[in-house]
This record gives structure tokens, sequence and C-alpha cells, in this order.
């Protein structure tokens, strides 16, 4: 018998309502159970506003220690309710540290633990070392009663190595939470398509599907181009989100018959694990 997973990605806009925002991933978390989804993922740091672009260190205020955060206070029950696996970004302090997390609430409203954003990008409009510790938790893949789910946060998307580090981990189904959009610096760079390509090649790479989740709307000038998506193992699109509607998508795959195409592939059993030293040599 396949074993089916509906999953969705959610896309949406978020101002500096922290409970408004919660409400309207709550929303759109019901209606996409509604129609079958049983793992939904919202966007990067849904609780506000980017407030990445520029360094005010009035927003460390909003962050929380992971267990008492608002999103997780009021969604984690909500995970359990409709029996799906939500994994959640928040901004996290933890003592005198601060890292731009993600809390794995399983189906049953577990909570399985915290995995914090191990690349941390630093340029114009998002200059996040100002306010994030890079992560200490080493890559997560996350066993839940929907699947063996796999997340890295938004710059972890372009580099190849977290996405094989996780499916090493065993992982099924990749996914990535995001807040992308326009450069400040460079008007005229639209990252949209090269941001879609790098995460299709992991699905290509390590035989698994992809889900990204962007938010979209104008804040103060930084416009996020949205394009959530979902693909297959092979790279082919199954959904996808337009640059500014708000709403989600939804895809099924069947996870066995992907893993016996994984192993049909041979790219695990052909690695060369001996050869890939250079890969943890500071350069």
């Amino acid at each position: 018998m396949a074993r089916l997973l509906c999953f969705a990605v959610i896309q949406d806009a978020f101002g500096p309502d922290l409970e408004g925002n919660i409400a309207r991933v709550e929303g759109l978390i019901r209606e996409a159970a509604k129609a079958g989804a049983k793992l939904i993922l919202a966007p990067e740091l849904f609780q506000g506003p980017y407030f990445c672009k520029s360094e005010e260190t009035k927003h460390f205020a909003h962050a929380y220690p992971y267990k008492e955060h608002p999103v997780i206070q009021k969604l984690g029950p909500l995970a359990g309710e409709l029996n799906v696996v939500l994994p959640l970004s928040i901004f996290e302090n933890a003592g005198q540290e601060y890292f731009n997390s993600l809390v794995m609430i399983d189906a049953d409203s577990s909570l399985l633990g915290v995995y914090r954003k191990s690349h941390i990008p630093d340029g114009p409009g998002y200059e996040e070392k100002f306010y994030f510790k890079p992560g200490d938790t080493g890559f997560k893949t996350w066993t839940t009663l929907n699947g063996k789910i796999g997340v890295g946060i938004c710059w972890d998307q372009w580099f190849p190595e977290a996405a094989r580090a996780m499916m090493l981990q065993g992982a099924e189904l990749l996914l990535y939470p995001t807040a992308i959009g326009s450069e400040p610096e460079n008007p005229a760079l639209d990252t949209r398509d090269r941001w879609r390509r790098a995460m299709i090649g992991h699905a290509v790479s390590n035989v698994v599907p992809v889900g990204a989740a962007n938010r979209v709307g104008d804040e103060d000038g930084q416009i996020f181009y949205g394009s959530s998506f979902i693909c297959d193992d092979g790279g082919d699109l199954l959904s996808e989100m337009n640059r500014v509607e708000s709403g989600f998508i939804t895809a099924t795959v069947d996870l066995d018959k992907i893993a016996a195409a994984r192993a049909d592939w041979g790219f695990f059993g052909d690695r060369r694990p001996d050869l890939y030293g250079a890969l943890t040599e500071k350069q």
C-alpha cells in the first residue's frame, strides 16, 4: 500500500500585529488541513515584519524562549487538534543569545525540539548577523507521525551541504521557510528564479520532494516576491504561487515510491566521503 503524504506551504504578508499574524496563519492552517494536508509550512519569521533589513536594538524585545513563544503557545495545540505536523519559525531568545529558529510540532502537539538557523546572511536589506547567532543545533531531520522531515531556514536553502546532511539523517521531504525579495542595493537584481533553482537542485540530487514557503508584500520598500512552490523528487513543479497572492498550495507524494527511486538512482550508494575532506576545511 502506498504511503501517501499530502503537505502544504503557506504564503502571506505579515504586519506588526503579532496576534493578527498568528491568527492569519492559524486560519490558513485550518484551510490547508481541511484540504487534506498533514504537514503545513508557514514562511520564515511570520510573527511580524521582516525586521532584519536594518539594525535596531528594539527588535530584540520581540524574541522569546521557544517553549514560551506566542507562536508555539497558540499554534502548538492546533497541531494535535487537526492531526497535522507544524514546523514553526520563530525569533528565539535563549538566555543571552538570540537565534532564528524553528520548532517542530508533531501531529499530537508534542514539541520535538528546536532547530537554529545555521547560515546567517549579512548584507543590505538582510542584516541578520546583528540579530542572530549562527545556530548550534546542527542540521535536523525530524521523525514525525507523518514522515521524516528535514527543515532548513531561508539562507540555509542555498547550501547543498545542508540538504545532503538532512538526507543522510533519513529525510523523506525537505522544507524551507523563507523571507526573500528585492535587493535594496541592486533593484535590478531579481533572485526569484535562481532561488527556486537552488532548491530544485537539492530535489534532483537527493531524489526528494521540496517545499518552500515565502512571504509577499511591500515592507517599507522591500518587496517580498512570494513564488512559494512544491516540486517533486525529479525537480518538476507540482504546485506554485505567484509573486503577490496569499493562501496555500498542496501536493501529495508517495514516500515509498520516492524511496525506491532514490535507491535506484544510486546517489547515496555511490558517495565517496573519503574524498570530501575539502568540504570541511576552511578556505
